[in-house]
């Protein structure tokens, strides 16, 4: 394969692309990456009744986020372009005539309420699925069952047509798809379907294999939605004589809920609290709008990572992988057959294993924006040291700003709890000469600042247990946070001086009211 591998990832922009679009995006990504081919992006945009402002530019939006970034597409250029169907539409009725004169495809005349009588009367006949096929095209208005004169008569008057594929009656349509062997369709199960709609623009089937042939796609990479539609894809090939360069299919398991039972969908972001799309979209209304994993605060690779590990694993039991380790082991055989439960409690731990992970000084340009955003004076800080003594104990990145905001803001409140069992007023004094000790320290580094509070711990025979909690608690508000010597060393010693100063009081008041 190597350098010939060609993929394409060929969205529809209809609204936000769902986080399952995103994995065949990046199934498609790593597999052209790993093999030295091209990752190409389409743009499907042949239903114009579906088409949304703002979508396409959300999908390249999407996929820049994640760092996919197409060697070749809408975005890109190259030499198989235009990459948008919908700036192709002249050639597609070329494709769907010589589908005719060959004897594969017809033209249909009939109306909406043709096809609706049809499909009630089959229904009252006890046919539960009607279609129109080779048994029920030979009574409709179409050139296979109109005279020669009426049908040119029809096409001079510019009558109204679709074209459809004339699917033989009973032949075995079989494909080896990559991930689940041998499929194996009878084609009186399949309609003729439509091919060419009457606004001349094609649809997703001829559409799909037409560009698929000309943009010479080696594998068709893609959700397990699209396993039904491939008998027709498959004779299309056939038909247009293009069997030896059909792509190779490989079709993706369904992404599941968190409870495993059904399908994925973009309403169970809004039921269940979590993203299912990789950043914001705005819709018309706030029903249309939907979080997306960049502003809740995911990193890039671990959404990548998460996402790949759904449907796929690689060999041996490691799971933190970086996208070159990605690319290294990727396998179209390893893909499972089984749908993947969305675990969003799993795509919290990678964010957090990724934050732990990231080099301090990384991290520290990418923190502190958001401190700055939400209005913080960021020039008070070195944020690589900011980083360092956070990023433990975090899982969003928005959880910097949400559990820092004391480095830089008054406590919005204080561990009642801790306070109520840890704080005796009668040691106000006590506390009142330590921060007096710490005023007066001069070098305020964390070996000085701890051996400063041992000394009066041992002073005035007060243990850990009596001291720390009362310190974490004055400074930061809560039990939960970085080692709190190196905390005070980078609040600085006038910003512990004047915290200090103010806590007692508090303390008082509030182990008064338990």
């Amino acid at each position: 394969m190597g350098n010939n591998v060609r993929v394409r990832f060929a969205p529809s922009p209809t609204g936000a692309l769902h986080i399952g679009g995103v994995r065949t995006a990046l199934y498609n990504y790593l597999f052209a990456k790993q093999q030295g081919g091209k990752f190409l992006l389409r743009i499907e945009d042949t239903d114009q009744t579906r088409y949304t402002e703002g979508a396409e530019d959300y999908i390249l939006e999407a996929l820049k986020w994640c760092g996919m970034t197409p060697d070749e597409g809408v975005g890109a250029g190259g030499e198989y372009g235009p990459y948008r169907q919908s700036e192709r539409k002249p050639m597609y009725k070329d494709y769907a005539l010589k589908l005719i004169e060959a004897g594969h495809a017809y033209y249909a005349f009939d109306t909406s309420e043709d096809l609706e009588k049809m499909r009630e009367d089959l229904k009252k006949q006890g046919n539960p699925a009607p279609q129109y096929n080779a048994i029920t095209r030979q009574y409709m208005k179409n050139s296979t069952s109109l005279p020669t004169d009426e049908v040119e008569r029809r096409l001079a008057a510019n009558e109204p047509y679709v074209v459809r594929l004339k699917v033989p009656r009973s032949e075995e349509v079989k494909i080896n798809d990559v991930v689940r062997g041998w499929v194996t369709f009878q084609s009186k199960q399949l309609d003729d379907k439509v091919l060419l709609k009457t606004d001349g623009m094609p649809t997703y089937h001829l559409a799909n294999v037409v560009d698929d042939y000309l943009m010479k796609i080696t594998h068709v990479i893609r959700g397990e939605e699209w396993l039904p539609s491939t008998p027709t894809h498959v004779l299309l090939y056939k038909y247009f004589g293009w069997e030896e360069q059909m792509p190779t299919f490989a079709h993706l398991p369904l992404i599941l809920k968190p409870n495993g039972k059904g399908k994925l969908s973009k309403r169970d972001g809004d039921k269940l609290g979590m993203p299912v799309f990789p950043i914001d979209w705005v819709g018309a209304t706030a029903e249309d709008s939907f979080k997306g994993f960049r502003e809740m605060g995911f990193f890039p690779g671990a959404v990548i990572n998460f996402l790949s590990l759904l449907g796929w694993s690689p060999e041996g039991d490691q799971e933190l992988l970086t996208k070159e380790d990605l690319i290294q082991a990727f396998d179209l055989n390893r893909i499972n057959k089984s749908g993947a439960r969305f675990d969003y409690d799993k795509a919290k731990w990678f964010n957090q294993q990724y934050i732990k992970s990231t080099d301090d000084t990384e991290l520290a340009a990418m923190i502190e924006p958001l401190f700055a955003a939400a209005g913080y004076d960021t020039s008070k800080y070195d944020f690589s040291v900011v980083a360092r003594l956070l990023k433990e104990r975090v899982v969003f990145m928005t959880d910097f700003v949400e559990q820092g905001y004391y480095l830089f803001e008054e406590l919005k409140s204080y561990d009642e709890k801790t306070i109520r069992k840890k704080w005796k007023p009668e040691n106000r004094a006590k506390f009142e000469i330590l921060s007096a000790d710490l005023a007066g320290l001069g070098s305020f580094t964390a070996e000085e600042i701890e051996k400063a509070v041992k000394a009066f711990m041992e002073a005035n025979s007060l243990g850990f247990g009596q001291v720390l909690p009362i310190l974490r608690v004055g400074l930061t508000g809560t039990m939960q946070g970085p080692p709190i010597f190196e905390m005070m060393e980078l609040m600085g010693q006038e910003f512990v001086k004047e915290r200090m100063g103010v806590v007692f009081d508090t303390f008082d008041a509030q182990h008064a009211a338990k």
